[in-house]
């Protein structure tokens, strides 16, 4: 794996929790095998790295949840930012979880122009030149993945009762 001691290192210099971050390394790699086998990732550093954040969040959130840590413990995790309400990092994250899985749901090449264009910010020209498809392309494809995403939101939010 070229980026494990990369990622381990950037493990310890966010969380000092060293004892699981053999674990969180372990089920990163796990989730990201998992994500090739259904979706190309263009970019495996930043995947991972995202990955390995959430694997860590949801760890301590099980912990918290179990009783295990003290709401002192959050200050050594810089997981979660003090200028932060709790309420609204929980929020943000439920947000985050929705828009994942409504962007999964995207047919591939479309999931990939999406993923692109609003999570990593690339220009049309840059996203067409990647995937060597016309920016005519890109944009049709964007706008598509973007129509599917609100209509799966407006689902989600008819099933909570808004």
């Amino acid at each position: 794996m070229p980026h494990e001691s990369m990622l381990r290192a950037w493990l310890r210099s966010q969380f000092d929790q060293e004892r699981e971050i053999d674990d969180i390394v372990q089920e990163a790699l796990l989730r990201v095998l998992r994500a090739r086998e259904t979706t190309e990732i263009n970019s495996p550093k930043a995947f991972l790295f995202a990955t390995a954040r959430n694997v860590a969040r949801g760890k301590a959130r099980k912990r918290v949840s179990r009783g295990e840590f003290s709401l002192g413990d959050f200050d050594e995790l810089n997981i979660i930012d003090d200028k932060e309400d709790v309420a609204e990092e929980v929020a943000r994250s439920e947000e985050l979880e929705f828009l994942t899985r409504a962007v999964q749901r995207l047919p591939l090449r479309c999931r990939q122009i999406v993923t692109l264009r609003k999570i990593y910010g690339m220009s049309q020209k840059d996203i067409a030149r990647e995937l060597r498809i016309s920016e005519k392309t890109v944009e049709a494809q964007s706008s598509i993945g973007m129509k599917k995403i609100t209509t799966y939101f407006r689902k989600i939010r008819k099933g909570f009762g808004k």
